[in-house]
């Protein structure tokens, strides 16, 4: 053989070597990666139930305290939270000792102090379980059950950015009338033999209360974040007008996502996967109406965006719509860790999940079958967006590794 021959050979082979290497490495780290998320996967599985346990293994610590050290940039409590029950025990237990109307919006709710000075937000219940919300995807009032349903929901997707939720029965007269501030008290009234409270809002009417069963009312308590970690509230680039005839800019423009990559925050870090997390979020649970978000302030793009105010969800079971999932089939990129979760959670995974994570709340059931079963075909919907995306583009390009090491120091 020629000595040319035998370099061009050598270089051949050295290429062959390097490509081999080097996909072997990268199948490696992607296996390794796997793994991983299914034994967080398990981890989680593992866990689903929380027994609202009073017992705390840290004794020197009130469960507030406990709450607050959990927050991170990237998340509201830590995937393993052994104290989590207790917490939650404290949320639907401790002792009112303020109410308040609500923090400013559109909706019926009230501020609650419980003993220890933890602030908290209580959604009152206004439709039955099985009541169907019609019109648009966004109508109706709160769903203080969609609150504590949406929460489970953050813990089984593996995101853990929704704050604690957790049902609570309260007695006004006796709970809420005794500690509520003058503004709260005169919102309130007797409808028959029900007490009934309409609260200030941009939407609250004193001809629409909220009422209660007798003196006794179901509601959800949303524990407050921590004041440390002040928030700073965005417009969501896939927001609705809410206005007839109207479009936004994304319903019309097929280029729409590259627009929204050239803009801060989502030119860089993990603002756009957080956008396109929280689409799949809102389409399972069916929230149309998340037409701005939080997160952390002064935190250029790198704090998570935090899933509050989940309440407008669970409204119609046979409604899927399908434009909460813009962001995702815009864009075609998902993080490989919410693609591996979501694989994990079909054949019906996601609704026995969901249903056993719920089955210890105060208010249980949560949810009724149908609004369970619309959660795994809404599943099938976006694996099969993904697919389509991977079909177009390739799993290389769909497919996002965004693996952020978290820190509980």
């Amino acid at each position: 053989m020629k000595l040319k021959q035998r370099v061009v050979l050598l270089a051949i082979l050295l290429i062959i070597f390097i490509f081999t290497k080097v996909f072997l490495i990268d199948n490696l780290d992607t296996s390794a990666a796997n793994r991983e998320d299914q034994r967080t996967f398990q981890r989680m599985m593992a866990s689903l139930h929380i027994g609202l346990d009073p017992r705390l293994d840290h004794t020197l610590q009130s469960p507030w305290e406990i709450a607050a050290q959990w927050v991170v940039p990237r998340e509201v409590y830590p995937e393993e939270t052994p104290e989590l029950g207790a917490v939650m025990h404290a949320m639907t237990t401790k002792k009112i000792i303020k109410a308040d109307v609500g923090y400013k919006g559109t909706q019926l709710k009230a501020l609650l102090i419980l003993e220890g000075g933890q602030k908290v937000v209580f959604k009152p219940k206004r439709y039955a379980r099985d009541y169907v919300v019609e019109g648009e995807p966004y109508a109706g009032y709160d769903r203080h059950n969609a609150e504590v349903a949406a929460f489970h929901l953050d813990r089984i997707l593996g995101f853990r950015r929704a704050p604690l939720v957790v049902g609570r029965f309260v007695n006004l007269r006796t709970e809420i009338k005794p500690v509520a501030t003058e503004q709260l008290l005169g919102t309130f009234m007797t409808v028959g033999n029900n007490t009934c409270f309409y609260g200030k809002c941009y939407y609250c009417r004193e001809t629409e209360p909220a009422c209660a069963d007798g003196d006794i009312m179901e509601g959800s308590v949303t524990l407050w974040l921590p004041d440390v970690w002040p928030l700073q509230k965005h417009r969501h680039p896939w927001g609705r007008t809410y206005r007839e005839g109207k479009l936004a800019r994304w319903e019309y423009d097929e280029s729409y996502c590259d627009a929204v990559k050239k803009t801060s925050p989502y030119d860089s870090g993990p603002r756009l996967l957080d956008i396109i997390d929280t689409a799949i979020f809102d389409y399972l649970i069916g929230n149309a109406d998340r037409h701005h978000y939080e997160s952390f302030q002064d935190d250029e793009g790198a704090s998570m965006l935090i899933l509050l105010d989940n309440a407008k969800s669970f409204g119609n079971p046979a409604l899927d719509e399908r434009s909460i999932l813009a962001p995702l089939y815009q864009c075609c990129i998902i993080r490989v860790s919410t693609w591996n979760r979501l694989n994990y959670l079909k054949n019906g995974v996601l609704k026995s999940a969901l249903k056993s994570a719920m089955s210890h709340d105060p208010i249980s059931p949560v949810l009724s079958d149908p609004h369970l079963d619309a959660l795994d075909q809404r599943l099938l919907s976006i694996l099969a967006t993904v697919k389509q995306c991977t079909d177009q583009f390739g799993p290389d390009i769909v497919l996002v590794e965004d693996r952020m090491t978290l820190s509980h120091l």
